[in-house]
């Protein structure tokens, strides 16, 4: 690589355009082989990333190239030096974290949002964007069979943020302004917003941002007895403590599929609860939202009615490329009302000042926006409901095929029901009791008691152990002091043999790691 320290600092004349339509094909192609070949050898590649902090500062040149280098060049760095520092989410042998699955019509759909490149903050500066936008929105909410007050046709409807974290932040300046405009500006301090203990740090990040002072958000406790949902009892109780205070209850994040769980919060109660004190209710469902497009799954959102608003992140489980949360309202002017912009310069075209299209731009916090729809579109279009459905309820059979392996081995447990498409589990250590069997071998059992100091430092060695080997990747979570293995079935290429494999690896590191 050249660089412009390694060169005469003299004017020179280039005379390459940097869009050149005859090179853009022929390094697209190329580009597309790459892609296409890493996905076919995904599989050698080691899960987890080997490298070290710094690695990169040791190949690449302190500064930029000062002459072009030819494509080429540059995706044999990709493949030498930029490959192994990835951590591969779309490897078959990934179970971390929540998936971000991938697909052909996602792959496009990106391509063709980039390629056009729009900055479609309002209808006039690309009407297809915004309209296609409105219209996918709508099909995605019927097929999770929203209520209609979410859609555009019910005066609601949908918007397509980057991530459940703008989603939340919208909507909580959102409720915060809709609340101060009966208190006052000036009590601002005195604004809660409520969770679990399991809602996404998001909440957090968002309340603070908006101006909510950290000590007036709640973590209402959950227990496992209830498998870490909210209890609306305990919701009722914070909320009236608050108010004894003299504070001013205005926000419930409730949640449909936690990170640490996948735990299910009760809709239906919630709102009633919070409804009935005035407060906004959101419905965090980025992750297991997805599954809701099956019938069998749509049972978790009863009671999304009472809620003000709802999002997913179709780029977790959809088989839309990052970034792509998909946002629904009841009441979109109280977004609007909060978050609209109108400089003169932006106030030049009819259909704006008509009122008769939607302005994007004041559904969000940025201006500018992506052609996000696109992909989306691309997504629902090639493969259709039915085919996306049996996309999910495939992954959701590997999981409970992985359920099945814990529950047949005695020295694990499967922590919490499993809801959807991950499985919460760990490794029992010998038991602290002196029970022993008949033929003096120590006896695994749920009834014998546990230290959960031992039994914690046993699954993080164990989950160590598994990620560095580089056969599979999985993370954990802390529950009720416990520290649970997570095993989320999501990349588009599993297979029930990786699923097979990966209960095989865990079982080998458990007995490198207890010597056994």
């Amino acid at each position: 690589m050249n660089t412009a320290e390694s060169v005469p600092k003299t004017p020179s004349c280039c005379s390459m355009s940097p869009l050149n339509l005859e090179e853009f094909r022929r390094q697209g192609y190329m580009a597309i082989d790459f892609i296409a070949d890493y996905y076919q050898n995904i599989e050698k590649h080691p899960v987890l990333s080997q490298v070290e902090p710094g690695y990169l500062k040791n190949v690449f040149p302190k500064s930029a190239p000062y002459s072009p280098e030819p494509i080429e060049t540059i995706l044999h760095d990709v493949q030498k030096h930029i490959v192994p520092g990835i951590t591969h989410w779309q490897s078959p042998s990934y179970f971390g974290y929540f998936p971000s699955s991938a697909s052909t019509a996602g792959f496009l759909g990106e391509m063709l949002c980039t390629g056009f490149n729009v900055v479609g903050f309002d209808w006039m500066s690309s009407p297809a964007a915004t309209e296609l936008e409105n219209i996918v929105m709508e099909w995605l909410g019927e097929m999770l069979t929203l209520p209609k007050c979410f859609l555009f046709a019910g005066n609601g409807g949908g918007v397509i943020q980057g991530t459940t974290c703008e989603a939340i932040l919208c909507t909580l300046v959102a409720a915060r302004d809709r609340m101060l405009s009966q208190i006052g500006k000036d009590s601002i301090g005195k604004l809660v917003v409520y969770g679990s203990n399991q809602t996404h740090s998001a909440l957090q990040k968002a309340a603070h941002v908006a101006g909510i002072h950290k000590t007036n958000c709640r973590e209402i406790e959950t227990t496992r007895s209830t498998s870490f949902a909210l209890s609306p009892e305990s919701l009722r109780l914070a909320i009236c403590l608050d108010i004894e205070s003299g504070l001013v209850p205005m926000f419930l994040c409730a949640t449909i599929g936690t990170t640490a769980t996948t735990a299910v919060d009760p809709l239906r109660p919630l709102c009633d609860v919070a409804n009935s004190y005035g407060l906004w209710v959101h419905v965090d469902a980025a992750y297991a939202g997805n599954a809701c497009i099956c019938p069998e799954f749509q049972h978790f959102l009863e009671g999304v009615e009472g809620a003000h608003s709802f999002s997913l992140n179709a780029h977790k489980w959809f088989f839309t490329t990052l970034d792509c949360c998909c946002l629904w309202l009841k009441d979109p002017k109280a977004l609007t009302k909060s978050l609209s912009t109108n400089p003169e310069y932006l106030m030049s075209n009819h259909a704006t000042n008509s009122e008769q299209v939607v302005n994007y731009k004041d559904w969000q916090i940025a201006l500018s926006r992506r052609f996000r729809s696109m992909k989306l579109w691309l997504v629902l279009r090639s493969y259709g409901v039915a085919n996306l459905r049996s996309f999910l309820r495939s992954h959701v059979k590997m999981a409970q095929l992985f359920e099945d392996l814990v529950a047949s081995d005695k020295r694990f447990e499967v922590v919490v029901p499993r809801n959807f498409a991950m499985v919460c589990f760990r490794a029992l250590p010998l038991p602290t009791s002196k029970e022993v069997s008949e033929n003096g071998m120590a006896v695994y059992g749920h009834k014998i008691s546990y230290d959960q100091e031992c039994s914690n430092q046993l699954n993080k060695e164990l989950l160590k152990s598994i990620n560095a080997s580089g056969h599979l990747y999985l993370t954990h979570a802390v529950v009720a002091g416990l520290y649970i293995i997570r095993f989320a079935v999501g990349a588009t290429l599993t297979e029930d043999r990786h699923v097979f494999t990966a209960w095989k690896v865990v079982q080998e590191h458990l007995d490198a790691v207890t010597g056994m």
